[in-house]
């Protein structure tokens, strides 16, 4: 694959990420409004939340397999009309099991895209362009996350959460279409499925199983502690969700461009770049603890975003270098970890908000970024 067509792959599977991950966190700050319109309490409209990431998380193992045997093509482009079908059908929910049901359907497509989108980018980048090019869409998927609050906050300013459900799904209809007609044919690469062959294969290679263990404690000290920042900077400012939601979009445009340096940085720092951007990250994350200042939890946030994407591609790089053969597995057991890192992470932090004051979180979070730094640079040198 050419320059040009590899760049063109990785923008629409960059757009198609930005929507699908941000279609899960858009509607967060809008449990309320969920809950009044169905009439049922704030903890039973979050359990739309709950099924989403549920069915997301079980189905990021399932599909790895599949688009190693029918080419991961093809199981993308099913994936993106399912999460987008989904997603519109959201809204027209009419009670909460409608809600439930529709939002476990738009999970269990969507972990058909962000781990097999990193398997066939990986596919189809050289050595030396593989984690530039990673870095690229995981940076668009998280500026899609970041970016939600406001996007979701704005949408429903205008209409309702119905309109946010709507939005989402049609962005990721005509994106699926467009992916239809431009990605690049991906053949299997394994004969057949066996998911217990080829997981027994992935969990032998002790490589891998390091560095997916790492990217559990990744998950753990960034999503753990996301998930919070905008209660932290509405606590501290007193902005209403539009502002917070623009201020959290720092985080997820520091991706972006970090994603684009991580690889020149790399050339430049070699085996410490892993442990300076672990530093970086800490030393964000302490600052967002301590600092009732927008203008240096804003810098924080950006600090957070730079280290946290040079650190994620790095190791999803090298987990891909591990497993060739099975890319998508590897990128399955990567993802799968990430996000339970975050569910551990988020629902620990949230039993640490009972007792006790928000900052903790985010100064538990910048020790675990810096055993992740140690860890991840042993990791990568020993390789």
């Amino acid at each position: 694959m050419d320059k040009k067509e590899r760049n063109k792959m990785i923008l629409i599977l960059g757009i198609m990420a930005f929507f699908a991950n941000g279609d899960n966190y858009a509607v967060s700050p809008l449990l309320g409004s969920i809950a009044t319109d169905l009439n049922i309490s704030l903890s039973q409209a979050a359990m739309s939340v709950t099924a989403y990431m549920l069915t997301f998380g079980v189905f990021t193992i399932i599909i790895g397999p599949l688009g190693d045997k029918y080419g991961k093509t093809r199981v993308i482009n099913i994936a993106s009309f399912g999460t987008a079908i989904f997603s519109m059908l959201g809204a027209f929910a009419f009670s909460l099991p409608s809600l439930i049901f529709l939002r476990a359907m738009n999970g269990a497509f969507g972990a058909g895209i962000f781990p097999v989108t990193m398997a066939l980018v990986g596919e189809n980048s050289d050595d030396s362009n593989r984690q530039k090019s990673l870095g690229k869409v995981m940076g668009m998927m998280f500026l899609g996350g970041a970016s939600a609050t406001a996007i979701g906050g704005t949408m429903a300013y205008l209409g309702s959460w119905r309109l946010v459900y709507f939005i989402y799904g049609l962005a990721e209809l005509i994106i699926a279409l467009v992916m239809f007609k431009v990605l690049p044919k991906s053949e299997g690469s394994a004969d057949k499925i066996q998911f217990i062959y080829t997981y027994k294969e992935a969990l032998k290679n002790k490589g891998l199983l390091m560095i997916v263990g790492t990217i559990f404690l990744v998950g753990f000290s960034v999503f753990g502690s996301f998930t919070y920042t905008g209660q932290l900077v509405e606590g501290r400012t007193g902005y209403n969700v539009l502002i917070v939601g623009l201020i959290l979009t720092l985080f997820g445009l520091a991706t972006v461009i970090g994603g684009r340096m991580a690889p020149s940085i790399k050339a430049k720092l070699k085996s410490k770049f892993l442990l300076v951007a672990g530093l970086v990250g800490a030393i964000s994350l302490f600052t967002i603890a301590k600092s009732f200042n927008i203008a240096f939890i804003s810098i924080g946030l950006i600090g957070f975003g730079l280290a946290f994407i040079a650190m994620q591609s790095t190791l999803v790089n090298t987990a891909q270098e591990r497993l060739p053969k099975y890319r998508g597995t590897a990128m399955s057991l990567a993802s799968f970890c990430m996000f339970v890192g975050g569910a551990v992470g988020t629902n620990l932090n949230g039993m640490l908000l009972q007792n006790r004051e928000i900052e903790i979180i985010f100064i538990i979070s910048s020790i675990a970024m810096v055993i992740v730094a140690i860890i991840s640079t042993k990791i990568i040198d020993n390789r």
